[in-house]
């Protein structure tokens, strides 16, 4: 499966497992998920809990969400900017012939 591809109750399920004693190799073997994504759950949970630095996971998800919206306002400055540059050289329909009231 993809990235965020397992629900967190399942992720949960194995740390727990962990947790209890069980070897990461095991663990991995008996559901079908390969160590390393196990390795990188665990990893996630003690920066979570504030064991280990990093970024948590809500951290992450925010930071998830502005790079979207950065991009998302970047396509539509983009966008603007096109227009804007397609719309330069037009005239008015009205061709400008009369002074403007």
């Amino acid at each position: 499966m993809g990235r965020r591809g397992y629900p967190a109750e399942f992720r949960q399920r194995v740390l727990d497992l962990i947790a209890a004693g069980r070897r990461v190799r095991d663990v991995a073997a008996d559901l079908g998920i390969s160590e390393q994504t196990v390795y990188g759950w665990r990893r996630q949970e003690r920066v979570d809990q504030g064991i280990d630095p990093g970024l948590t996971s809500a951290e992450r998800a925010e930071s998830a969400a502005a790079r979207r919206r950065i991009r998302e306002l970047e396509a539509e400055v983009a966008i603007h900017r096109q227009a804007g540059e397609l719309l330069k050289g037009t005239t008015s329909p009205k061709g400008d012939s009369r002074p403007s009231r």
